[in-house]
């Protein structure tokens, strides 16, 4: 009987051992010799102190918030430009752009308008639906109804770097504004700074 009951043990331990296993494999699986797993995107990168994906995403959740809270801009159209680069590294500004934009749509406060970098493939996709006597003149959207853009949001992201043999110091700095298209007044402005620091 004691044989019996150890058996089973050792069976239960075999068992729970090869599903904890089975387990690790699936969220960590063995591709070309290496474990690859899912980090949280989320989650803070300090890989090292150039601009990155933590950088990206805070940056465009503080700068939509910001203009946001600008009641003026409610229910109104909107342009944003590029987000140049003024700084002395690479940094994918076009998704800097893209993020501002999707925090500023999911808010549900702000429209977009094509703006001068998308307005030729709009106009082309006008023409081809007016011209290439392929639509249905009746259901083809026509020239003269594109609506414009009350304001257009421009900005840039600048850099210092300070160094010496043992600290390397990053502070970035985010600047938008926002200019109304009819009067060329500046209706909102604002900067979102972020310091990183490294030591050897």
């Amino acid at each position: 009987m004691s044989r019996f009951v150890s058996f089973s043990r050792v069976a239960a331990v075999s068992l729970i051992a090869a599903a904890l296993t089975g387990c690790a494999s699936t969220n960590s699986p063995l591709i070309g010799g290496n474990k690859v797993s899912y980090g949280d995107s989320k989650g803070v990168e300090l890989v090292t102190n150039e601009f990155g994906s933590t950088d990206l995403q805070k940056l465009a959740e503080s700068m939509a918030r910001s203009l946001t809270q600008v009641p003026t801009i409610r229910g109104k159209r909107l342009t944003l430009s590029e987000v140049q680069n003024k700084t002395s590294e690479y940094i994918d500004t076009v998704e800097i752009t893209k993020s501002i934009r999707v925090q500023l749509m999911k808010s549900g406060t702000v429209r977009f308008v094509a703006d001068t970098a998308d307005m030729h493939t709009q106009t082309q996709e006008i023409m081809r639906q007016t011209q290439s006597g392929m639509y249905d003149k009746s259901k083809s959207k026509k020239i003269g109804k594109m609506v414009g853009a009350d304001y257009r949001l421009v900005g840039g992201i600048s850099s210092i770097v300070k160094k010496n043999s043992d600290i390397k110091d990053v502070y970035y700095k985010l600047s938008l504004e926002l200019i109304d298209n009819e009067t060329g007044e500046l209706a909102w402005a604002d900067e979102q700074e972020i310091r990183k620091t490294s030591r050897r």
